[in-house]
């Protein structure tokens, strides 16, 4: 019989995957990417100290729907506060999402407010 795949179980195992490549620092923190369906949120995390250093989302915003229009408000909010926090270099982990659609709008919101990855 044909066997039906999770789709999240696949995103989760390729999450894991990459992973243990993807590390962020204080001075290069990492950018992770959630989406769901009503939703997106972004942060940037310090894994060494394992902290947050800020966060940004559709709902604290007030958009709703999570289109690639709300991705890339979500992503100029979360440079705006990286800049606030003198940030310049950053690591991108798409936690197992394609890099395209909502996820890669992120990452060109981001670059637009001068932050590299």
């Amino acid at each position: 019989m044909y066997k039906i795949k999770d789709k999240n179980a696949c995103r989760l195992h390729r999450h894991m995957r990459q992973k243990g490549h993807i590390v962020g620092s204080a001075s290069c923190p990492r950018i992770s990417v959630y989406r769901s369906n009503k939703a997106i949120y972004a942060q940037l995390i310090d894994d060494n100290k394992h902290i947050t250093l800020c966060e940004a989302n559709s709902l604290k915003l007030g958009l709703k729907g999570a289109t690639v229009e709300v991705a890339t408000a979500v992503g100029t909010d979360l440079g705006k506060k990286a800049k606030a926090l003198n940030l310049t270099k950053a690591v991108f982990d798409r936690s197992g999402y394609i890099y395209h659609g909502r996820v890669q709008a992120i990452a060109d919101a981001v670059r637009a407010q001068g932050i590299e990855f």
